[in-house]
């Protein structure tokens, strides 16, 4: 009997770098109990999309603006989603509030990377550059990553993963994004994703 695994999408916006730290985990087996089954992005031109297609992970674009409302773009989402069977959703670099009718019909199925140990440097307006900007700013000698569970509040849901990147003199912004990134979002998010497929594989085949 094969093995169910959990079916994965991920949301983005943008260059989707945290997608192809996903796409390269999965083949190597980093993630074992998951598959990569959906990309969404909300641009049109975003690049994350070529890596989809690079993969062979089927990807849709829904657009805000063209749909009139939040509401309209958000039941495009979970349309989408649903068609899929989708399991687990990941939020990878997706610039678009969601609001609490979506992350109550995918509670506790949702999950986002921020580069900031939460609560530091978390919440509305903290995006991107900025964070890092927020940080360097503050001084502060330690920041890192987090992966956490999605809710109504922005970077406001419960913990799931870690981990520490230390700060250096003369570090900008730009510096301190990509080791962020690379010591830290590009390492707990695949593990996240592979910690909750498995115990979502195991509920599907129960």
């Amino acid at each position: 009997m094969t093995e169910r695994k959990a079916r994965v999408a991920v949301l983005v916006s943008g260059g989707g770098t945290n997608l192809q730290a996903l796409l390269d985990a999965q083949a190597a087996g980093v993630i074992r109990h998951g598959e990569i089954a959906l990309v969404i992005a909300n641009k049109q031109d975003a690049y994350a999309l070529r890596r989809a297609e690079a993969a062979n992970v089927p990807a849709r674009v829904v657009l805000r603006k063209a749909l009139g409302s939040q509401q309209a773009f958000e039941e495009a989402i979970a349309r989408a989603l649903d068609d899929e069977g989708i399991d687990l959703i990941v939020l990878a670099g997706f610039m678009a509030i969601l609001s609490q009718w979506f992350t109550d019909r995918y509670s506790g199925r949702v999950i986002n990377v921020h580069p900031s140990l939460i609560p530091s440097f978390c919440g509305e307006g903290y995006y991107g550059l900025r964070v890092h900007q927020a940080a360097l700013a503050r001084g502060v000698k330690v920041t890192g990553a987090t992966v956490h569970f999605v809710n109504e509040v922005p970077d406001g849901g419960p913990i799931i993963l870690q981990k520490a990147v230390r700060v250096y003199p003369g570090d900008t912004p730009e510096k301190l994004q990509l080791r962020v990134m690379k010591q830290a979002e590009w390492k707990i998010l695949p593990a996240a994703v592979e910690m909750l497929s498995k115990q979502m594989a195991a509920q599907k085949g129960a």
